[in-house]
C-alpha cells in the first residue's frame, strides 16, 4: 500500500495532466460537427497507434521491480490496442455506409 502511495505522491503532477487532458478532449469533442467525426476517428486511431508505441517504450524503460508502472503501462498498452482495433472496426463500419450498392435486379412476374 506505501509503494502505491508513493508511486501516486511522486507523480501527481501527471495524474493532474491526466485529469486536464480528460476534460479538456471532452469538451473538445463535443464541439465537433457530426460530419466530421469520421475522419476525426481515423486520425484519433492513428494517435493512437502512436500512444501504444510509446506505452510500449515506457514499459521497456521501467526498472523491473517497480510493479506499479509496469502494471499501469501493461494496461496502457491493453486499452489503447483495444481502442485502435475497435475504432477501426467502426470507421469501417461508418464508411460502408456511403459507399454505393450494386443495384439489385429482381425478376417480378406480372402474369394476367
Amino acid at each position: 500500500m506505501s509503494t502505491l502511495l508513493n508511486f501516486i505522491h511522486d507523480n501527481l503532477d501527471m495524474f493532474y495532466i491526466v485529469i486536464l487532458s480528460i476534460f479538456l478532449g471532452i469538451e473538445v469533442i463535443s464541439q465537433v460537427p457530426s460530419v466530421l467525426h469520421t475522419p476525426l476517428m481515423s486520425g484519433a486511431n492513428a494517435i493512437h497507434g502512436v500512444i501504444i508505441i510509446g506505452a510500449i517504450i515506457a514499459i521497456g524503460e521501467t526498472a523491473p521491480d517497480n510493479y506499479p508502472a509496469l502494471i499501469i503501462g501493461f494496461l496502457a498498452v491493453v486499452v489503447g490496442t483495444l481502442n485502435v482495433v475497435g475504432g477501426f472496426v467502426v470507421t469501417d463500419r461508418m464508411l460502408e455506409m456511403f459507399k454505393k450498392r450494386k443495384p439489385t435486379t429482381t425478376k417480378t412476374s406480372h402474369n394476367v
